[in-house]
């Protein structure tokens, strides 16, 4: 990436739309959480590389679990499905960060609210296209108003490299708990760790007291 790169933020980090929801982490005096460094740029980074994914008539996200209706959506579907904007920063646990993004896609509020979120239902594992891979997640932190399923990105379809067609969004969470290539949302009863919990990483993964990893 190069300052040429429409992607590249040089300078003070641009001001929201009118028309976004504003995630509360953007309205703090120092935006940049403890031990982490602004970029200009937007780092690529993940487990196994790109994964193949299926075109785009193939596409299928799947929400089931401890829901009322479990359902499935194409990519059609799901991008005629109601429309929000979030103005948000982005912190990964490699210790970067890149302020004032703005995804556009489907608030995750929606998605699961139109299944019917089963009173057991405390938390989520989101599923992605790359080899079984998987993340876990308070329900509560993925109802969040700033979470969401996006493929937009400043404007512009998100790439492959960074989770497109669609990716998961929860701001206020360490990166990784927004999962790239989403193909499932999953509720359950109790926490489940996932690929990179699995590994050591912290169940939640707060940027703010640097839940990085596990202490157990």
């Amino acid at each position: 990436m190069t300052v040429d790169d429409p992607k590249y933020q040089p300078g003070e980090p641009p001001a929201p739309p009118a028309d976004a929801i504003i995630s509360p982490d953007t309205r703090r005096d120092n935006r940049i959480p403890p031990g982490q460094s602004r970029t200009p740029k937007w780092p690529v980074l993940d487990a196994f590389g790109t994964p193949r994914l299926p075109p785009a008539d193939r596409w299928k996200l799947k929400i089931f679990g401890l829901v009322e209706r479990p359902y499935d959506l194409s990519l059609a579907e799901f991008q005629a499905l109601p429309r929000v904007k979030v103005f948000a920063d982005f912190h990964c646990v490699t210790r970067w960060s890149r302020l004032s993004n703005v995804w556009e896609g489907v608030s995750t509020r929606y998605l699961l609210e139109r299944a019917g979120i089963l009173p057991q239902a405390k938390y989520v594992v989101c599923h992605g296209y790359d080899n079984g891979w998987t993340t876990n997640l308070p329900l509560s932190d993925f109802l969040a108003e700033d979470a969401l399923l996006t493929d937009l990105h400043d404007g512009q379809p998100i790439a492959p490299d960074h989770g497109g067609p669609v990716r998961g969004m929860v701001p206020q969470l360490y990166a990784w708990k927004s999962a790239k290539w989403i193909c499932g949302i999953e509720l359950l009863p109790h926490d489940q760790a996932g690929y990179w919990e699995r590994g050591g990483y912290h169940m939640r993964g707060d940027p703010w007291v640097e839940e990085r990893f596990r202490d157990d």
